[in-house]
């Protein structure tokens, strides 16, 4: 249909009314006005399609045109996609799949370029993105920025590398996206103004004025208001306090909303209270109406809704469409909400969409009304691709590329035995009988990326050190898969598995294999099952062996949403039966090769505080 009448949300008027609507060439070339009384085409509201500005495909264990088959009938018509997962697996090449199968699908995909591949130098990765590789990569199409800027001390003290990665996105003109948790002060200032030209001429303002920009977040009415300060950091997804986002935003930052599944943002950054006290502290509310105020109250203040990691079985449930109902539930205004994952996103990545209007890409959705917004159908580039609940088109298979070399592991690959402890860097007096040793051991919490360090003792038997179920004191590992056969080794407390192993090859963020078990014998097994598969989740135990396959860079499949969550389902449900309470066993384990979360992690590489930010024994020598 390239010409039809409806109603649409005018979200430059905040304004619902008929127009007669001409698609042509992917864009709206008319948009004209008609009579309330002329008959239309469709019964609801035409509004733009949603745009999810931050997120990880690869969280989903999708390929990009099977994400795109679960998302367009939720009304998303587009993502600003950070493939910094597969990159850490395949470099450039796997930059380069993501791109291709997007384009298999009616589907608007933009990429940002990854800033941090690999994550750090603690631990074997699949490939290194370097300045020429960001260089290339920023001149494609479809690549609308450099990705999260996670190396936020590197910027801080201006290491070379990194920031020439920086100054090739400014120079081409390109958004720069952040990454600084918790990051404050002047810290938080050094990593948001990292040009030294910007600095030299801004800094005194900058510093100086920060009352004069915090007061601009509500007096500017518009979350995408501009600043007299522009940050050349542009955006940042990890504020996790209001305190936190309003300080970025009083810098010019552009603050992204999360609602994940392992980060849930949103309550905290839209909290009444908060914005009330915000406004309460602002000179003006004397001389505003009550009508005025309450306006200013409904506004989000922040520019994003997104979803940064999502698991299927959260997906499946629904996308940012659940997104902008809790926004207003929270108490933002409707339209502000929509246009957080459709006119913002839009004009900050310069897509052009966004908009029911002249010129502007063709993608919108057909909702019941402003108050529902139940999806009823999704128009991508003016074409009908999903009506009431599923897609119109067939999607091809993802072809399968991996990046997976890896030996078939032994028994004694996961044994801590201490006659070889001059491997561990650990000696000890070889004239005691050793019967009990203290060790440094991982304390994971459910639902929680951080870790605690604790000590505890435990028993050596013939020199080799052993688990204690009883204790819940597990065997760790972390088995690099990239052809060097590292194998880190360490204890973990919180999982309370009773029998057997759980292994994934999705271990953030460079994706080797991280199992944990009761005893060498299980482990073994778990990681060969990975190694057959070349990639995937598992649990076994002395009467179950099963896996939910990831071929597709040991961290994604070609199988359809549905299929994956059910998979992934009852591997949960098998390893509760194992003894785990944990809710997301496997979630919780792939992060404990994140070297960057605090408290206590490990990598292929040995035992990592990253308090200190150093590698530690696994024995603690009194």
């Amino acid at each position: 249909m390239n010409s039809f009448k409806a109603k649409i949300l005018d979200l430059e008027e905040n304004d619902v009314y008929p127009v007669h609507i001409v698609v042509e060439n992917n864009v709206f070339k008319e948009v004209t006005p008609i009579s309330l009384r002329e008959e239309l085409d469709f019964d609801g509201i035409i509004i733009p399609g949603y745009i999810d500005s931050h997120i990880h495909i690869e969280s989903t264990f999708l390929t990009p045109s099977s994400f795109a088959e679960a998302v367009l009938p939720l009304g998303t018509c587009s993502v600003i996609a950070d493939p910094h997962e597969i990159a850490n697996v395949l470099g450039v090449e796997g930059i380069q799949f993501m791109i291709d199968d997007g384009n298999e699908v009616p589907f608007d995909f933009y990429f940002t370029a990854p800033s941090s591949v690999p994550a750090t130098e603690f631990e074997s990765s699949g490939a290194v993105i370097d300045e020429e590789d960001i260089k290339n990569l920023l001149k494609k199409d479809g690549i609308v920025g450099l990705g999260e800027v996670m190396n936020f001390p590197g910027v801080i003290n201006r290491d070379t590398s990194i920031i020439s990665k920086l100054k090739i996105a400014k120079s081409l003109n390109k958004p720069i996206d952040g990454h600084s948790p918790q990051l404050s002060g002047n810290e938080l200032k050094k990593y948001s103004y990292w040009d030294d030209d910007f600095e030299d001429s801004n800094s005194k303002e900058i510093y100086n004025d920060s009352i004069d920009a915090h007061d601009n977040v509500i007096t500017n009415h518009s979350s995408q208001s501009s600043y007299s300060q522009p940050t050349t950091i542009s955006t940042d997804h990890e504020s996790s306090s209001f305190d936190e986002a309003i300080e970025k935003k009083s810098l010019g930052i552009k603050i992204m909303v999360r609602e994940g599944s392992s980060a849930k943002n949103m309550e905290s950054l839209f909290n009444l209270k908060k914005r009330l006290e915000l406004l309460s502290n602002q000179d003006f509310l004397g001389k505003i109406s009550a009508d005025d105020f309450g306006s200013i109250l409904t506004n989000p203040i922040f520019d994003f809704l997104v979803t940064d990691d999502i698991s299927p079985e959260d997906l499946i449930k629904g996308h940012l469409n659940v997104l902008v109902k809790k926004a207003i539930e929270l108490g933002i205004d409707k339209y502000e909400a929509i246009k957080m994952v459709t006119l913002n996103p839009s004009d900050h990545y310069n897509l052009n969409s966004g908009l029911i209007a002249k010129g502007r890409v063709a993608n919108f959705i057909l909702v019941d009304n402003l108050d529902d917004l139940n999806v009823r159908k999704t128009f991508v580039h003016g074409k009908l691709v999903a009506e009431n609940g599923e897609v119109l088109f067939k999607r091809k298979k993802s072809k399968t590329i991996n990046n997976f070399s890896l030996n078939e592991k032994e028994l004694e690959d996961f044994e801590i035995n201490l006659n070889s402890l001059n491997d561990l860097d650990s000696p000890i007096d070889e004239s005691i009988d050793l019967k009990t040793k203290r060790i440094n051991l991982i304390e994971v919490f459910d639902g929680e990326l951080l870790t605690n360090k604790i000590q505890e003792t435990v028993q050596i038997e013939s020199g080799v050190v052993k688990e204690d179920v009883s204790r819940d004191i597990l065997k760790l590992a972390v088995v690099e898969r990239y052809g060097n056969n590292n194998v880190g080794l360490g204890f973990v407390r919180g999982f309370n598995l009773k029998e057997g192993a759980i292994v994934s090859s999705v271990a953030h963020d460079s994706h080797n294999i991280v199992v944990v078990g009761t005893n060498s014998y299980y482990m073994a097994r778990a990681v060969n099952l990975i190694r057959e598969s070349e990639g995937g989740l598992a649990v076994v135990s002395s009467t179950i062996e099963k896996i939910l396959r990831l071929p597709i860079a040991g961290i994604m499949t070609n199988k359809s949403i549905k299929s994956v969550v059910k998979e992934k389902l009852e591997l949960n449900e098998i390893v509760k039966s194992l003894g785990v309470g944990l809710k997301s066993p496997f979630m919780t384990l792939s992060f404990l090769a994140l070297l960057v979360i605090p408290s206590l992690k490990l990598s292929d590489k040995g035992l990592f505080d990253v308090d200190k930010f150093e590698f530690i024994d696994i024995f603690i020598n009194d």
